[in-house]
């Protein structure tokens, strides 16, 4: 069912009173037009749904990453010798100290296997969707500032991601 703008309906329906030359509310249009208006005000009311509040998705953000390499991964370090498995349990202690409050640049200096990371603190500046591997990206912009992600693989490794903006 199309519901048509009450408003509409009560200037243009001339059985309630309105002639092709009145445009304003009516205010003076007589009880028939404002009863009218009324009704249809409400019954539409009633079958319109309420609107629902979205949060405008960003176009970048910035974060800072620890990457846990293991042998294998793609642009792994060649002194990078841990297991796959050895990875995943060493990203989960950086999960879980940062999630109890620890220092992510501190955490980046003793964990992080990205020598470029390093030097910026674990920092990627900002970036786009694009600009990342998929599930980096997914779970970049899935974090609320200042959240810090569960153990994310791409093909380098493993990694933990605290956003910054």
């Amino acid at each position: 069912m199309r519901v048509v703008p009450a408003l509409l309906l009560v200037v243009c329906a001339a059985p309630f009173g309105c002639d092709e030359k009145h445009t304003a509310p009516h205010a003076a249009a007589g009880e028939a037009s404002s009863a009218a208006a009324s009704a249809l005000s409400s019954a539409a009311a009633a079958s319109t749904p309420a609107p629902v509040a979205t949060a405008t998705a960003p176009v970048t953000v910035a974060a800072q990453h620890v990457l846990v390499a293991y042998k294998g991964a793609k642009q792994a370090p060649a002194n990078v010798t841990r297991s796959k498995a050895d990875a995943r349990k060493r990203a989960d202690d950086v999960v879980a100290k940062a999630k109890a409050g620890e220092d992510f640049s501190a955490l980046v200096a003793s964990y992080s296997d990205d020598p470029a990371a390093k030097e910026r603190m674990g920092s990627v500046g900002k970036f786009t969707r694009e600009k990342m591997a998929k599930p980096f990206s997914d779970a970049a912009f899935a974090l609320p500032v200042d959240g810090v992600s569960d153990v994310v693989e791409t093909v380098f490794g493993y990694h933990v991601i605290k956003r910054n903006q």
